[in-house]
């Protein structure tokens, strides 16, 4: 279900990860659905043996693979891939099984919970260089956001961040075209501006657009890069220190909770 104040790219219903999607038409079976479980089963092969028959079997697949860990539900094992999916399979790779596996007594999302820990995205791994950098008060605490100057909920997170201190934010302009035409145009007249972090804050807190300049902006397109490859489809999205991703509008207590103590 999509976190409201979140401006995003909604994919397909029938979406699946892009390093496997080429598979389907090469004919190999993938189960994909829902599983509700109400028992689980341990894995019973060894993790190195289910990588050497992933990549005998589904050589495509296989150097998309970057972790393997038994999934402790059915006897699967799950895949996590470099396009930051989960998939499972069986302890022979017969089958490939996309979807997200519910425990039946509590209906908690066990893939959800993975993908949280699996998927986390430690701030210093990122190109910060690319980002906007302000340092507010001691700057001991760090977030990362990534931001399209004409998405509503951007703003809202601006104004958000406002009363929030002792924090050093990184932003990336990452304007989104196809939700917000305008977008990409006023994301370089603000790369383009003289003081970015200037601009910025003029724009999405007082509606104040910087002039109309060009220069060359290649950091955008190396931008739209990275979300494309950490799978961020919408607007704001925000990383914590701990890795922790969160799409969505903030409050200010609760940004105070997550950034932990000044």
């Amino acid at each position: 279900m999509m976190r409201a104040g979140l401006t995003r790219i909604v994919p397909s219903p029938f979406f699946l990860p892009q390093s496997v999607r080429h598979l389907l038409s090469a004919g190999l079976g993938l189960c994909a659905g829902l599983a509700l479980l109400g028992a689980t089963l341990p894995a019973r092969a060894d993790v190195n043996s289910v990588r050497h028959l992933l990549e005998s079997r589904v050589p495509k697949l296989a150097p998309h693979v970057t972790h393997i860990n038994p999934a402790h539900a059915l006897g699967l094992y799950e895949l996590f891939t470099d396009d930051r999916q989960i998939l499972y399979t069986d302890e022979n790779v017969t089958y490939l099984i996309s979807g997200d596996i519910l425990e039946a007594k509590t209906l908690t999302n066990l893939t959800e919970a993975r993908l949280k820990v699996l998927g986390a995205i430690k701030p210093e791994t990122l190109p910060l260089d690319l980002a906007m950098k302000k340092v507010k008060g001691n700057g001991k605490r760090q977030l990362v956001v990534f931001s399209d100057p004409d998405c509503p909920y951007c703003r809202k997170l601006e104004k958000e961040l406002t009363g929030v201190t002792d924090v050093t934010i990184y932003t990336f302009v990452f304007p989104i075209g196809s939700l917000h035409s305008q977008a990409p145009e006023r994301a370089r007249w603000i790369w383009c501006a003289p003081d970015r972090q200037k601009a910025w804050d003029d724009y999405l807190l007082h509606e104040v657009l910087p002039p109309k300049k060009e220069c060359p902006a290649p950091q955008l397109d190396t931008i739209q890069a990275l979300a494309e490859k950490y799978r961020i489809n919408g607007t704001p999205t925000l990383i914590f220190a701990d890795g922790q991703m969160v799409p969505g509008v903030v409050s200010q207590a609760d940004l105070e909770k997550m950034l932990g103590p000044r």
